[in-house]
């Protein structure tokens, strides 16, 4: 188990490979064959901090968008 967790920190996917491929799948259009090229090189701490990031900033907008129609 650890093995594996340490060959996947080892993965060469780019952060900004992983933040596009993260805001695709964010907006639920990810294809099959580009989700098992993702799963094969993106880094799996990329993917954790972009999606925490990205689930932030949706929040955030949402409390915006409410705060301006209510007021």
């Amino acid at each position: 188990m650890m093995k594996e967790l340490q060959e996947a920190s080892r993965r060469k996917g780019t952060f900004l490979g992983t933040l596009k491929a993260i805001g695709w799948a964010f907006f639920g259009v990810r294809g099959g064959k580009g989700y098992e090229r993702d799963l094969a090189q993106l880094n799996p701490l990329h993917v954790i901090i972009i999606g925490l990031l990205l689930a932030a900033l949706f929040v955030v907008t949402l409390v915006i968008i409410v705060n301006l129609v209510v007021g």
